[in-house]
């Protein structure tokens, strides 16, 4: 245990340790209402039950709750008027015709920057919010847990531009020494809730005080994240951690180690050092290989075991994405204009920054990275044909990956691994509700639930990039190259954010870095 809370120690340290400051007051910059009455009108909806789309729909909102979304006519047909939601005195409404509206999006693995980065709370926030993410789920508050609920509190009040945030406390947080025994993590535990934290974020432990934090932490009500570092993953796998009450695994590790067959470790080579990341990430890439093939007995009966349980998976794609092409990600279009130079030299090769580990990596890495995904992929999407729960999540501010386009990769990736584009859009909204518990209050756009919408000019169905801050390219009938506009419109608890403007503002914090 010791070995482990070292290594999560070292990681606050290095990674996001405080930020420099708090996020700012939303003012009258950014946000408009919420209103006694918001009608929009001319949408084709895609909610995020994997219903098919249907539009043209008018979806009127009253403060922060969907009264109604109802159908208004037929596709190239005029709308009869007399058909549509009055509006009230007072009231407003928006010409969103032949726009597509979705659920707000849950980011269910965002971290919220930090002093290493030197990403500050609003750049962070308002990327998020520029790209749909209406909720996310703060993996550790590695800010400190009162930073993180001081927020939490704060975006509830809509005293600032930001998602709604539910607060996972690093397992251990506060502590000055390593616990020894399960009644010190039991306390803990229980401290933990009474904080106000809604969960906690686990690294792996001893198998008798991961028991005990388990077991309690659903006994009292709350839930659990858990990226089962390779340092105590060889004596407490995912499946271990499920049957004790995990509610949800970030990343993969874990997975593999319940699925070997011939072996109880990874292969690692003898000279193998954890705390040189090329080592961790480069061996990383051939795990999955270790573990039992595609529709194996042993891959099914784990698969199914997670099943029984209600298990929800967080595969976070996108953050090892660069690891099959770190050229690839290292031009992404946005880094320009949207990477601060801080959070750019984050990214470089280091020693030091989590995450940055290009010591030496090349043709072979990016070649056993694609073997990985492509078996880690066939497992997600299987688990997800087979009723499982898969979420969104982002993990951005790492490996080349920055706020909020991180999210939207994610999505992609999503699709890449075979979903189709309405279970991508099911797992970004009520799969995320369902995992956060949140599920009659987010998740899907129908009557009583919390006004948080999504809304773009094209269809995301057909091209997931039209979601992107930096749009999609296109070539138009008279031979100009354009690009879309990305999200117009976030809408979180009745507040309509203009998502354009929101993005414009990250272009100049970032413009202002660059001149310093």
């Amino acid at each position: 245990m010791r070995s482990t809370l070292l290594c999560f120690l070292v990681f606050l340290c290095t990674c996001v340790s405080a930020q420099q400051e708090k996020a700012a007051p939303r003012g009258d910059a950014f946000g408009d209402g919420p209103h006694s009455q918001l009608i929009l009108r001319g949408l084709i909806l895609i909610n995020g039950n994997c219903a098919p789309p249907i539009g043209p729909v008018d979806i009127v909102i009253e403060g922060n709750k969907i009264v109604s979304a109802s159908t208004v006519g037929f596709p190239g047909v005029e709308i009869n008027e007399r058909r549509r939601p009055k509006l009230k005195e007072g009231g407003k409404e928006i010409d969103c015709s032949g726009m597509y509206a979705m659920p707000g999006f849950v980011d269910m693995h965002g971290h919220m920057g930090g002093r290493a980065q030197g990403t500050t709370a609003d750049y962070v926030l308002k990327l998020w919010l520029g790209h749909g993410i209406t909720t996310i789920r703060e993996p550790g508050s590695f800010n400190g847990l009162d930073w993180t609920l001081d927020h939490k509190k704060r975006s509830a009040t809509n005293e600032i531009a930001a998602p709604r945030i539910r607060a996972y406390t690093g397992f251990g947080m506060g502590r000055e020494t390593p616990f020894t025994n399960p009644e010190e993590v039991k306390e803990w535990i229980r401290a933990n809730k009474a904080k106000g934290a809604d969960g906690i974020k686990l690294f792996g432990a001893s198998p008798m005080l991961m028991q005990a934090a388990l077991e309690t932490n659903k006994e009292i009500g709350l839930r659990s994240a858990c990226h089962h570092a390779q340092m105590d993953v060889g004596r407490w796998n995912v499946l271990k951690s499920a049957r004790a009450g995990l509610t949800s695994m970030e990343h993969w590790y874990g997975l593999p180690e319940a699925l070997f067959t011939d072996r109880t470790v990874q292969d690692y080579p003898v000279d193998y050092n954890y705390q040189n990341e090329q080592d961790r990430f480069g061996e990383a890439g051939r795990l999955w290989q270790q573990a039992a093939k595609p529709g194996s007995d042993k891959w099914n009966e784990v698969m199914d075991e997670l099943l029984e349980l209600d298990f929800t998976i967080n595969p976070t794609f996108n953050i090892y994405d660069a690891n099959r092409d770190v050229m690839r990600a290292r031009n992404a279009d946005w880094h320009d204009e949207y990477t601060l130079p801080t959070l750019w030299k984050f990214f470089q090769p280091s020693r030091i920054s989590h995450g940055s580990y290009w010591h030496k990596w090349g043709t072979e890495q990016e070649v056993d990275w694609k073997k990985n995904y492509q078996l880690w992929m066939a497992f997600i999407t299987e688990y997800k044909n087979r009723g499982g729960r898969v979420t969104a999540g982002s993990d951005s501010g790492y490996i080349y990956q920055t706020y909020g386009f991180g999210y939207i990769r994610e999505l992609e990736l999503l699709r890449e691994a075979g979903f189709h584009p309405l279970e991508v859009i099911r797992s970004a909204t009520l799969y995320g509700a369902e995992a956060l518990g949140m599920e009659n209050e987010i998740g899907t756009i129908e009557p009583g639930k919390l006004a948080d919408l999504v809304i773009v000019g094209e269809n995301p169905l057909a091209d997931l990039k039209v979601l992107y801050g930096t749009g999609a390219t296109r070539l138009d009938d008279d031979g100009e190259v354009t690009t879309t506009k990305g999200i117009l419109y976030t809408i979180k608890d009745g507040i309509v954010y203009d998502a354009v403007k929101l993005r414009e503002e990250v272009k100049r914090m970032v413009r202002e870095a660059k001149r310093l």
